[in-house]
């Protein structure tokens, strides 16, 4: 029976799901390269993951903060950032409940007067603090407890401290904005002394990693107001959409032995998938992670049989393509009007025909040097295009929907 407690899809945003697909090197990269390195004292760059709505970047750092918690490492959660909101104040919350966590003490004088002066920075909020003309006391304030909470860590075995601050393009205040990614490179760029087992002092750098997620609009907005400094104190990543060979491994136990649910004896039983309907699923969600879960999840719910067959997984798309539309549309919609424009050219023109000179034309332009801009744009910042003698889409469904009507099934399908 498929009950909707056991529904191994999840179309919660930020919620890791139960089936999870792709994102290897991602993973990797903290398990085997920021981790073991900050455990260890050595320099590693905060993480920027950037990618469009619906590739996933939340549900990544979602993960990495799981894989922190099962260590024993100090993690902040998710850290969202709504538009207009005080990240500072965000920020100096989240460095509080660590503090407890630690189990910091106020009867310490100079630890209960920084938690004093971060909780008034949490309280009112570093706008307020500016006005009353605090700043550097407030920014100073939030700097000391990230780093004296980053050396408790480094006198624990094993143990990082994880910070992620998510929809970080939400920070429209560029001096806010400024002192924050100041904050932050400085303490993972901290050394401090520590005292190794045969009486030696030896310097280290703190155990903090920091992963900050959002849309690829943050890019240019925090280059040019910190310019190169924080193109190199961060490293970026722009995520593209899984490949199908990370989403049919995702669902190859699925087919293979199917998903284990309760039955109605106390015992369990496992609900299967066809073939034929993991093949339709990777067909429709286009390596879309979100769509991936919303095919999913809507073919889950389309029957109450063993197993999952092709015929169910197209009766729930009929449910859901709408959702698929609106989400690949709202992708259209925030793209400056150029960007937009040069999207529109190659969809018009045959794959074999997208050389710039060709978009560059169907814009009504006489020169491709006139729209390499934008094309690197596309590329580079949003990840949405391959550039190379001739285009391509990396973003499969934004063509899919431009090219042959998708989400709609034909007849035929």
């Amino acid at each position: 029976m498929r009950r909707s407690v056991d529904c191994p899809f999840s179309t919660q945003p930020d919620v890791v799901p139960p089936i999870w697909a792709g994102r290897h090197d991602e993973v990797n990269d903290w398990v085997d390269i920021v981790r073991p390195r900050r455990v260890d004292g050595l320099p590693e760059r905060p993480r920027l993951i950037l990618a469009e709505a619906g590739l996933g970047k939340s549900t990544l750092v979602g993960y990495i903060t799981e894989n922190a918690k099962e260590r024993g490492d100090l993690v902040t959660g998710q850290l969202r950032i709504p538009l207009g909101a005080d990240p500072l104040a965000i920020l100096a919350s989240a460095l509080l409940d660590l503090s407890g966590e630690i189990g910091f003490s106020k009867a310490d004088t100079k630890i209960g007067n920084l938690l004093a002066r971060v909780t008034s920075i949490s309280a009112k909020g570093v706008s307020v603090a500016m006005r009353e003309q605090e700043t550097p006391e407030a920014f100073a304030a939030l700097r000391e407890l990230m780093i004296r909470i980053g050396e408790a860590a480094a006198h624990r075995k094993d143990t990082v401290v994880l910070i992620h601050l998510d929809e970080v393009q939400n920070i429209t205040d560029p001096a806010v904005l400024s002192q924050l990614l100041i904050i932050l490179g400085d303490v993972t760029s901290k050394k401090i002394g520590v005292t190794t087992a045969s009486n030696m002092v030896i310097e280290r750098y703190l155990p903090i990693a920091v992963y900050l997620t959002g849309l690829p609009d943050f890019w240019d907005m925090a280059s040019a107001r910190r310019g190169a400094t924080f193109g190199r104190r961060f490293d970026r990543r722009v995520l593209s959409p899984l490949s199908d060979e990370d989403l049919e491994m995702a669902l190859q136990s699925f087919v293979l032995d199917g998903w284990p649910v309760p039955d109605e004896q106390g015992g369990t039983m496992r609900i299967g998938m066809e073939p034929a309907a993991r093949d339709a699923i990777l067909d429709l969600c286009q390596g879309e992670p979100f769509l991936f879960q919303l095919a999913g999840y809507h073919a889950w719910y389309a029957g109450d049989s063993e197993v999952i067959t092709r015929a169910q997984v197209l009766r729930g798309w009929q449910t859901a393509k709408r959702e698929a539309r609106d989400h690949v549309e709202r992708i259209l919609e925030r793209l400056p009007e150029k960007e937009a424009q040069m999207i529109q050219a190659m969809a018009t023109l045959a794959p074999e025909e997208r050389a710039l000179k060709n978009i560059a034309s169907e814009m009504g332009y006489s020169n491709s040097t006139q729209v390499a801009s934008f094309a690197k744009r596309l590329d580079a910042t949003r990840g949405l295009i391959n550039r190379g003698a001739n285009y391509s889409f990396r973003h499969r469904a934004l063509e899919a929907h431009l090219v042959r009507d998708w989400p709609e099934l034909s007849e035929d399908y």
